[in-house]
């Protein structure tokens, strides 16, 4: 399929190129959940290789590669917009796509090194880290890799992390491309012309020279194309088994639901906690009659307890009466208002009579939502800019320690909220910090019933499997769901249902290299990128 738009883009025109941009950014936007056609990522790496490999201008390049981001991010984020209209959706769109642009341009350059097909991989990583930085902290929404939970490439996060898998996925599409590429080139023989998307034709005077050389390129591309993932197959060996770990414990995860999809759920905050508080009774009363294992914590979703129960001795009792009645702590997701007014998104370790303990504090918080850049600025364009909220990040390693209904040492539990899982460094720092055991509150009533909160399932996937961890996911409304190191998961629950998942995961204290690693394989891929594009430029400026 590949070789045959190939065939055709050697003469292709701008407006030509621009069609497969689109469908190159279709293609990765289908390879993301629910839908699980992972598979449709390299395929759409191909084709936008191929648009923009040749293209003439570089500025055709990075136009062509704006392109096939807005037909990627368009369809990815509609969530952003479901609440307060198409501006803020169609802008965070429109910025993430000029990083694809990016990519269009540097691949234009680096297409003419030997190995091509390697450093323009490598530049779809440094573009990724880009988008994954800046502005405002970055959005790593949208990495390859997080379309890759249900398939072969998904074993490269205990080597490298999710940036050893995006770049798995974009080294598989790069292959194909130069392998179509190169059985072009053999068809066509040393009669073609140099024009095109691939400067099909070697112009060697020996036809035999041509030919060997061609299928050289064949061959060594063919190889690349099938030992990338095949080695991810071979990984999946290594993976820890479900109960593979130093002991078991005993974890329920909560889904209260709320009284109302959007950006009001909470306004009847009392009914929010509520159905929480409700739903943990009943999975007490489970337990009592043996139809229900006994857990040795709980964990609640973010804002399951919007009303301060730091504050509020109301919520403080309800919360208490709870843990009491479940014979378990709780990992509480709470909304604290400081002593200046500010807030913290903050998950509290709450234990009976005894109160909150530990909490973690969402040191990485969601900007133009959880608080609002240049808000005076913004106010112009959108009459929600005053509903962004003013909170502000925590510190500290995000572990919390609790200690198990049934007895025994502490249990370190690695906390990223909601927004927190998708930046690498936040389960990196909780496992470094000792953390057993991870789990990701989340609130997604805010997003409806949109993709979003199967996307954001994919990532907690990406992470159990990046740092040989159970997860733990907990939502107001789902999708929760119990996840083993593997990335397999073991539970879940349907949405917009009140529901209690009660599972025993393994703790573990082992680290996998991409723990060990840290960011280590994402700044090599983004040296070897930027060596690439001086390279290529050197040579550019030599050959003018």
């Amino acid at each position: 399929m590949v070789g045959g738009l190939v065939a055709v883009a050697a003469r292709w025109p701008v407006g030509t190129r621009l069609v497969a941009a689109v469908i190159a950014g279709l293609l990765v936007y289908a390879s993301f959940p629910p839908r699980t056609l992972w598979f449709l990522a390299p395929v759409g790496i191909a084709v936008l290789t191929v648009a923009v490999r040749g293209t003439g201008r570089a500025r055709t390049g990075f136009g062509v590669g704006f392109v096939a981001g807005l037909a990627f991010f368009l369809p990815l984020l509609p969530w952003t917009g479901i609440y307060v209209g198409p501006v803020p959706w169609i802008a965070l769109s429109t910025v993430c796509a000029v990083y694809v642009g990016l990519f269009g341009l540097l691949t234009r350059w680096v297409a003419g090194l030997r190995g091509w097909p390697v450093w323009v991989a490598a530049v779809w990583s440094l573009t990724e880290w880009a988008r994954s930085s800046v502005p405002f902290g970055g959005f790593p929404w949208g990495r390859l890799a997080f379309g890759q939970a249900d398939g072969w490439y998904l074993p490269f996060a205990m080597v490298g992390g999710a940036p050893l898998v995006s770049f798995a996925v974009a080294l598989t599409g790069t292959g194909l491309a130069a392998l179509a590429l190169g059985v072009l080139r053999s068809l066509r023989g040393p009669r073609g012309d140099n024009s095109g998307v691939a400067a099909v034709t070697s112009n060697t005077p020996r036809w035999g020279a041509a030919r060997l050389t061609s299928w050289n390129g064949i061959v060594a591309a063919a190889m690349l194309v099938a030992i990338v993932p095949v080695t991810g197959v071979i990984l999946r060996t290594a993976l820890p088994g479900p109960e593979d770990g130093n002991r078991p414990i005993t974890v329920a995860a909560i889904q209260g639901s709320v009284p109302q999809l959007g950006l009001d759920f909470n306004a009847q905050r009392r009914a929010v906690l509520d159905n929480h508080v409700r739903r943990t009774e009943e999975l007490a009363r489970d337990i009592a009659a043996g139809r229900a294992r006994q857990p040795d914590v709980v964990i609640w979703p973010e804002n399951s307890s919007d009303i301060d129960p730091l504050r509020n001795a109301d919520a403080a009792q309800e919360i208490s009466q709870a843990s009491r009645d479940v014979k378990a702590p709780i990992l509480v997701g709470a909304v604290l208002v400081n002593d200046d007014r500010t807030t913290t998104n903050s998950v509290i370790v709450w234990n009976g009579d005894a109160g909150p303990g530990e909490r973690h504090d969402k040191k990485i918080i969601q900007p133009f939502g959880e608080y609002l850049p240049y808000r005076d600025f913004f106010r112009h364009f959108s009459d929600y800019a005053d509903r962004a909220g003013y909170f502000v990040p925590g510190t500290g390693d995000g572990v919390v320690h609790v200690r198990p209904a049934g007895g025994g040492a502490p249990v370190a539990i690695g906390v990223a909220t909601c927004y927190e899982v998708v930046f690498d460094r936040a389960f990196e720092q909780s496992v470094r910090a000792g953390a057993q055991l991870l789990t990701v509150p989340s609130n997604n009533a805010t997003f409806g019933r949109s993709e979003m909160t199967y996307q954001q399932l994919a990532m907690s996937r990406v992470r159990a499997v990046e740092h040989g961890r159970a997860v733990v996911v907990s939502v107001t409304t789902g999708v929760s769901a119990m996840i083993t190191a593997d990335g397999a998961i073991q539970q879940r629950t349907p949405q917009f249902v009140p529901a209690a998942l009660v599972a025993t995961l393994p703790l573990r204290g082992n680290t996998t290299p991409a723990t060990r690693l840290g960011p280590a394989p994402e700044v090599l891929l983004c040296i070897l990128a930027a060596a690439a594009t001086v390279a290529a430029i050197t040579r550019r400026r030599g050959a003018l």
